[in-house]
């Protein structure tokens, strides 16, 4: 496991690569699986903070897609379960936003961009493990083709 950590403004933002844990996962996901591309963006604990890496990489991600006006994106807000499910909802919203404003610098078709936030109602990771709530804390960018 690999971490790395960052101050911003007076509070501490982990940012962490689970080099073992998520490789596979981020290599696979900047490839194209059935018609769709997912990229995450992670965040630390109660934070919507979006580091100037990630950020370039979600860009680079959109970017490459060929033919974007022939996909329709969603993105799909998570949190952990530290703290109240009303909290972890207001926090699933500010990260999609976050997530939201840097695509809609690229001056794509907003109206093409569905945003759903679960909190914490909707974990693909198991909780209960301390990986499961650092892999919980993200933002799922899915860009899928248009079927007529």
């Amino acid at each position: 496991m690999t971490f790395l950590f960052k101050s911003s403004v007076g509070f501490k933002v982990i940012f962490v690569l689970i080099t073992l844990f998520m490789t596979n996962t981020l290599v696979a996901q900047s490839q194209p699986q059935k018609n769709y591309y997912i990229k995450s963006v992670f965040f630390g604990g109660g934070s919507y903070y979006i580091d100037q890496e990630q950020e370039h990489e979600l860009i680079e991600f959109i970017l490459e897609i060929e033919d974007l006006r022939e996909y329709e994106i969603e993105i799909h807000g998570h949190t952990d379960n530290i703290g109240s499910v009303s909290y972890n909802q207001w926090l699933s919203e500010m990260r999609s936003f976050e997530v939201l404003d840097i695509i809609s610098e690229l001056e794509l078709n907003k109206t093409g961009i569905q945003v759903h936030d679960f909190g914490e109602l909707s974990p693909y990771y198991d909780n209960h493990t301390w990986e499961g709530k650092l892999s919980n804390r993200r933002v799922d960018v899915i860009i899928r083709k248009i079927t007529m």
